[in-house]
Protein backbone atom coordinates (compact mmCIF):
# COMPACT_ATOMS: atom_id res chain seq x y z
CA UNK A 1 0.00 0.00 0.00
CA UNK A 2 1.32 3.32 -1.20
CA UNK A 3 1.64 6.24 1.52
CA UNK A 4 0.77 9.91 1.09
CA UNK A 5 3.83 10.72 2.68
CA UNK A 6 6.90 9.41 0.95
CA UNK A 7 9.83 10.71 3.15
CA UNK A 8 10.22 12.49 6.36
CA UNK A 9 13.40 13.58 7.69
CA UNK A 10 14.47 15.52 11.07
CA UNK A 11 17.49 18.51 10.54
CA UNK A 12 18.32 19.66 13.64
CA UNK A 13 21.04 22.87 14.81
CA UNK A 14 24.39 22.53 14.59
CA UNK A 15 26.71 23.00 17.87
CA UNK A 16 27.25 26.45 16.48
CA UNK A 17 23.57 26.89 15.92
CA UNK A 18 24.89 28.54 12.64
CA UNK A 19 23.13 25.40 10.17
CA UNK A 20 21.17 22.47 10.28
CA UNK A 21 22.28 18.89 10.13
CA UNK A 22 21.08 15.84 8.69
CA UNK A 23 19.49 14.39 12.22
CA UNK A 24 17.17 11.03 10.85
CA UNK A 25 14.73 10.34 8.63
CA UNK A 26 12.43 7.46 6.76
CA UNK A 27 12.87 7.36 3.20
CA UNK A 28 11.53 3.45 2.02
CA UNK A 29 12.84 2.09 -0.92
CA UNK A 30 13.99 5.65 -1.72
CA UNK A 31 17.62 5.45 -1.33
CA UNK A 32 19.00 7.71 -3.57
CA UNK A 33 17.46 10.73 -2.22
CA UNK A 34 18.91 9.25 1.69
CA UNK A 35 22.09 9.05 0.49
CA UNK A 36 22.20 13.15 -0.85
CA UNK A 37 19.68 14.48 1.86
CA UNK A 38 22.74 12.72 4.58
CA UNK A 39 25.28 14.92 2.84
CA UNK A 40 23.46 17.95 2.71
CA UNK A 41 23.36 21.21 5.46
CA UNK A 42 21.00 24.04 4.77
CA UNK A 43 22.15 27.27 6.24
CA UNK A 44 19.62 30.07 7.90
CA UNK A 45 16.95 30.70 5.43
CA UNK A 46 18.81 27.89 2.63
CA UNK A 47 16.58 25.36 1.32
CA UNK A 48 13.22 24.39 2.69
CA UNK A 49 14.82 23.58 6.32
CA UNK A 50 16.05 26.88 6.42
CA UNK A 51 13.38 28.74 5.51
CA UNK A 52 10.73 27.14 8.29
CA UNK A 53 13.86 28.47 10.41
CA UNK A 54 13.74 31.60 9.39
CA UNK A 55 9.83 32.28 8.63
CA UNK A 56 9.38 30.38 12.37
CA UNK A 57 6.18 28.94 10.57
CA UNK A 58 4.89 25.72 8.78
CA UNK A 59 5.82 25.78 5.12
CA UNK A 60 4.02 23.79 2.02
CA UNK A 61 6.48 24.15 -1.31
CA UNK A 62 4.72 22.91 -4.21
CA UNK A 63 7.69 23.71 -6.53
CA UNK A 64 11.16 21.99 -6.09
CA UNK A 65 12.15 22.63 -9.37
CA UNK A 66 12.32 26.04 -9.66
CA UNK A 67 12.49 27.49 -6.18
CA UNK A 68 14.95 27.61 -3.48
CA UNK A 69 15.17 24.15 -2.96
CA UNK A 70 18.44 22.51 -2.43
CA UNK A 71 17.64 19.04 -3.59
CA UNK A 72 15.51 18.97 -6.97
CA UNK A 73 17.70 17.28 -9.26
CA UNK A 74 17.50 14.31 -6.33
CA UNK A 75 13.94 14.90 -5.91
CA UNK A 76 12.97 14.70 -9.65
CA UNK A 77 15.35 11.28 -9.77
CA UNK A 78 12.41 9.29 -7.34
CA UNK A 79 9.18 11.61 -8.32
CA UNK A 80 8.77 13.67 -5.26
CA UNK A 81 7.00 16.83 -6.17
CA UNK A 82 5.84 18.26 -2.95
CA UNK A 83 7.79 19.33 0.30
CA UNK A 84 6.59 20.39 3.39
CA UNK A 85 8.01 21.48 6.23
CA UNK A 86 7.49 21.96 10.29
CA UNK A 87 10.32 23.85 12.75
CA UNK A 88 9.65 22.89 16.25
CA UNK A 89 10.49 25.85 18.31
CA UNK A 90 11.11 26.09 22.35
CA UNK A 91 10.35 29.62 22.92
CA UNK A 92 13.13 31.58 20.78
CA UNK A 93 15.36 28.87 20.32
CA UNK A 94 14.98 26.63 17.06
CA UNK A 95 15.07 22.95 18.41
CA UNK A 96 14.60 21.26 15.08
CA UNK A 97 12.79 21.36 11.05
CA UNK A 98 10.38 17.76 10.15
CA UNK A 99 10.19 17.82 6.37
CA UNK A 100 7.96 15.77 4.35
CA UNK A 101 8.02 14.81 1.08
CA UNK A 102 5.11 13.45 -1.32
CA UNK A 103 5.16 12.74 -4.91
CA UNK A 104 2.78 13.86 -7.77
CA UNK A 105 0.60 10.28 -8.13
CA UNK A 106 -2.84 10.41 -9.43
CA UNK A 107 -3.90 7.81 -7.26
CA UNK A 108 -2.66 9.96 -4.33
CA UNK A 109 -5.36 10.86 -2.57
CA UNK A 110 -5.32 13.04 1.04
CA UNK A 111 -3.98 16.66 2.69
CA UNK A 112 -2.08 17.93 4.61
CA UNK A 113 -3.04 21.36 5.39
CA UNK A 114 -1.61 24.62 7.29
CA UNK A 115 -4.03 26.38 9.16
CA UNK A 116 -2.81 30.22 10.24
CA UNK A 117 -4.68 32.68 12.82
CA UNK A 118 -3.00 35.95 12.66
CA UNK A 119 -5.08 38.25 15.12
CA UNK A 120 -4.37 41.35 13.69
CA UNK A 121 -6.36 40.40 11.01
CA UNK A 122 -9.14 37.99 11.86
CA UNK A 123 -10.40 36.16 14.86
CA UNK A 124 -10.87 32.93 12.37
CA UNK A 125 -8.50 30.06 11.12
CA UNK A 126 -8.15 30.54 7.69
CA UNK A 127 -6.06 27.95 5.37
CA UNK A 128 -2.67 29.06 4.45
CA UNK A 129 -1.74 26.35 2.48
CA UNK A 130 -1.93 22.57 1.65
CA UNK A 131 -0.92 19.77 -0.41
CA UNK A 132 -3.94 17.69 -1.43
CA UNK A 133 -2.66 14.87 -4.15
CA UNK A 134 -5.52 14.12 -6.27
CA UNK A 135 -8.48 15.64 -4.21
CA UNK A 136 -8.59 18.91 -5.81
CA UNK A 137 -12.13 19.07 -4.57
CA UNK A 138 -11.26 19.19 -1.00
CA UNK A 139 -9.04 22.22 -1.58
CA UNK A 140 -11.16 24.06 -3.47
CA UNK A 141 -13.90 24.00 -0.47
CA UNK A 142 -11.34 24.13 2.19
CA UNK A 143 -10.20 27.66 0.62
CA UNK A 144 -13.51 28.75 1.59
CA UNK A 145 -14.35 28.08 4.76
CA UNK A 146 -12.82 29.49 8.57
CA UNK A 147 -12.87 27.72 11.82
CA UNK A 148 -13.12 29.51 14.87
CA UNK A 149 -11.81 28.62 18.39
CA UNK A 150 -13.40 24.96 18.87
CA UNK A 151 -15.07 24.56 15.20
CA UNK A 152 -14.00 21.91 13.39
CA UNK A 153 -10.55 19.90 13.36
CA UNK A 154 -8.26 22.86 12.93
CA UNK A 155 -10.73 25.25 16.05
CA UNK A 156 -10.35 21.94 18.18
CA UNK A 157 -6.70 21.84 18.22
CA UNK A 158 -6.45 25.82 18.63
CA UNK A 159 -8.65 25.63 21.44
CA UNK A 160 -7.58 22.74 23.24
CA UNK A 161 -3.57 23.56 21.99
CA UNK A 162 -2.91 19.57 21.66
CA UNK A 163 -2.94 17.01 19.02
CA UNK A 164 -6.27 15.58 18.08
CA UNK A 165 -6.88 12.46 16.13
CA UNK A 166 -10.90 11.98 14.47
CA UNK A 167 -11.79 8.42 12.81
CA UNK A 168 -13.93 8.67 9.89
CA UNK A 169 -14.62 12.51 10.30
CA UNK A 170 -17.43 12.41 8.07
CA UNK A 171 -19.40 11.02 10.77
CA UNK A 172 -18.42 13.20 13.53
CA UNK A 173 -19.89 16.39 14.54
CA UNK A 174 -16.26 18.10 15.40
CA UNK A 175 -15.31 17.51 11.46
CA UNK A 176 -16.99 20.43 9.65
CA UNK A 177 -16.14 19.31 5.88
CA UNK A 178 -18.22 16.01 5.73
CA UNK A 179 -18.94 15.82 2.27
CA UNK A 180 -16.00 16.67 1.31
CA UNK A 181 -14.12 13.87 3.36
CA UNK A 182 -16.52 11.30 2.21
CA UNK A 183 -15.67 11.60 -0.90
CA UNK A 184 -12.44 10.73 -0.37
CA UNK A 185 -13.83 7.13 1.30
CA UNK A 186 -12.57 5.66 4.69
CA UNK A 187 -10.57 7.93 6.35
CA UNK A 188 -8.39 9.02 9.70
CA UNK A 189 -7.98 12.96 10.54
CA UNK A 190 -5.29 14.10 12.33
CA UNK A 191 -4.44 18.23 14.01
CA UNK A 192 -1.12 18.83 15.44
CA UNK A 193 -0.69 22.57 17.17
CA UNK A 194 2.31 24.52 15.91
CA UNK A 195 3.80 26.74 18.56
CA UNK A 196 6.53 28.48 15.77
CA UNK A 197 5.39 32.58 15.81
CA UNK A 198 4.57 33.62 18.91
CA UNK A 199 1.90 36.48 17.22
CA UNK A 200 0.27 33.93 15.46
CA UNK A 201 -0.84 30.44 15.89
CA UNK A 202 -0.84 27.80 13.65
CA UNK A 203 -2.50 24.05 13.00
CA UNK A 204 -1.36 21.35 10.60
CA UNK A 205 -3.93 18.86 9.69
CA UNK A 206 -3.29 15.45 7.77
CA UNK A 207 -6.22 13.74 6.42
CA UNK A 208 -5.60 10.10 6.28
CA UNK A 209 -7.64 8.30 2.73
CA UNK A 210 -7.46 4.11 2.96
CA UNK A 211 -5.96 4.32 -0.23
CA UNK A 212 -2.76 6.52 0.06
CA UNK A 213 -2.82 6.48 4.42
CA UNK A 214 -0.89 9.36 6.05
CA UNK A 215 0.10 6.67 8.60
CA UNK A 216 -1.66 3.41 9.59
CA UNK A 217 -1.63 4.50 13.41
CA UNK A 218 -1.89 7.78 14.67
CA UNK A 219 -1.36 8.17 18.58
CA UNK A 220 -1.82 11.04 21.16
CA UNK A 221 0.54 11.15 24.63
CA UNK A 222 0.01 14.00 27.19
CA UNK A 223 2.57 15.24 29.32
CA UNK A 224 2.71 15.61 32.99
CA UNK A 225 3.23 19.41 34.28
CA UNK A 226 5.95 18.11 35.93
CA UNK A 227 7.52 16.63 32.63
CA UNK A 228 8.16 13.47 34.73
CA UNK A 229 5.84 10.91 32.48
CA UNK A 230 3.69 10.68 28.95
CA UNK A 231 0.22 9.77 29.66
CA UNK A 232 -1.81 7.86 26.24
CA UNK A 233 -4.29 10.00 25.67
CA UNK A 234 -5.68 8.53 22.47
CA UNK A 235 -5.41 6.77 19.23
CA UNK A 236 -6.56 4.88 16.21
CA UNK A 237 -5.23 2.09 14.84
CA UNK A 238 -5.95 0.67 11.18
CA UNK A 239 -5.20 -2.74 12.33
CA UNK A 240 -7.01 -2.52 15.85
CA UNK A 241 -9.19 0.38 16.01
CA UNK A 242 -9.45 2.58 19.02
CA UNK A 243 -6.42 2.12 20.93
CA UNK A 244 -7.86 3.53 24.36
CA UNK A 245 -8.82 0.12 25.80
CA UNK A 246 -5.99 -1.32 24.76
CA UNK A 247 -3.30 0.81 25.92
CA UNK A 248 -5.61 1.23 29.08
CA UNK A 249 -3.89 4.38 30.61
CA UNK A 250 -0.55 3.35 29.70
CA UNK A 251 2.24 5.85 30.86
CA UNK A 252 5.91 6.43 30.32
CA UNK A 253 9.10 7.45 31.58
CA UNK A 254 11.89 8.90 30.48
CA UNK A 255 13.38 5.14 30.23
CA UNK A 256 10.78 3.82 28.33
CA UNK A 257 11.93 3.47 24.79
CA UNK A 258 12.03 6.35 22.13
CA UNK A 259 9.12 8.16 23.59
CA UNK A 260 9.77 8.12 26.50
CA UNK A 261 13.39 10.36 26.02
CA UNK A 262 11.39 12.59 24.46
CA UNK A 263 10.55 13.80 28.17
CA UNK A 264 14.67 14.72 28.30
CA UNK A 265 14.82 15.65 24.61
CA UNK A 266 11.86 17.66 23.23
CA UNK A 267 13.18 16.51 20.09
CA UNK A 268 11.77 14.79 17.27
CA UNK A 269 12.31 10.89 16.57
CA UNK A 270 12.09 8.95 13.63
CA UNK A 271 13.12 4.69 14.55
CA UNK A 272 12.23 1.49 13.17
CA UNK A 273 13.43 0.54 16.58
CA UNK A 274 10.91 -1.09 19.19
CA UNK A 275 13.36 -3.27 21.15
CA UNK A 276 13.55 -0.27 23.93
CA UNK A 277 9.68 0.15 24.15
CA UNK A 278 7.42 -1.32 26.91
CA UNK A 279 6.17 -4.52 26.13
CA UNK A 280 2.65 -3.63 25.99
CA UNK A 281 3.65 -1.33 23.42
CA UNK A 282 6.11 -2.75 21.54
CA UNK A 283 3.64 -6.17 21.42
CA UNK A 284 0.88 -3.75 19.79
CA UNK A 285 2.90 -2.54 17.00
CA UNK A 286 4.19 -6.10 16.01
CA UNK A 287 0.91 -7.30 16.03
CA UNK A 288 -0.47 -4.48 13.86
CA UNK A 289 2.52 -5.25 11.19
CA UNK A 290 4.07 -1.63 12.19
CA UNK A 291 7.64 -0.73 11.50
CA UNK A 292 8.46 2.91 11.17
CA UNK A 293 7.30 5.60 14.16
CA UNK A 294 7.51 9.55 13.63
CA UNK A 295 6.91 11.10 16.92
CA UNK A 296 7.05 15.08 17.08
CA UNK A 297 7.03 16.89 20.29
CA UNK A 298 4.33 19.67 21.05
CA UNK A 299 6.11 22.43 23.17
CA UNK A 300 4.55 25.66 24.62
CA UNK A 301 5.35 28.80 24.37
CA UNK A 302 7.23 28.88 27.57
CA UNK A 303 9.26 26.12 26.09
CA UNK A 304 7.41 23.09 28.38
CA UNK A 305 6.79 19.61 26.70
CA UNK A 306 3.20 19.35 26.45
CA UNK A 307 1.85 16.46 24.75
CA UNK A 308 3.53 14.08 21.80
CA UNK A 309 1.92 13.30 18.48
CA UNK A 310 2.93 9.72 16.96
CA UNK A 311 2.09 8.34 14.30
CA UNK A 312 3.33 4.57 12.50
CA UNK A 313 3.60 3.00 9.60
Amino acid sequence: MASFIRVTEIWVPSRDGTRLEFGGGSYGALTGFHAESHQTVFGYDEGLPGRAWSTRRPIVLKDLQNSYFKRGSAARAVGLTCGLALPIFAGDFLRAVVTFFCGDDHANVGAIEVWANDPARSSAMELEDGYYGNAEFFERNSKAIQFGKGQGLPGEVWERDRPVVLKDPYGSHRFLRKAEALRLGRTTAFGLPCHTDRNQAFVMTFLSALGTPIARRFEVWRADPSGGRLTHEAGLCEAKGDLTEGYDGLALTREDGALGRMLMTGLPVITEDFSEEPSILATSLREAGLATMVAIPVLSADARLTAVAAWYF
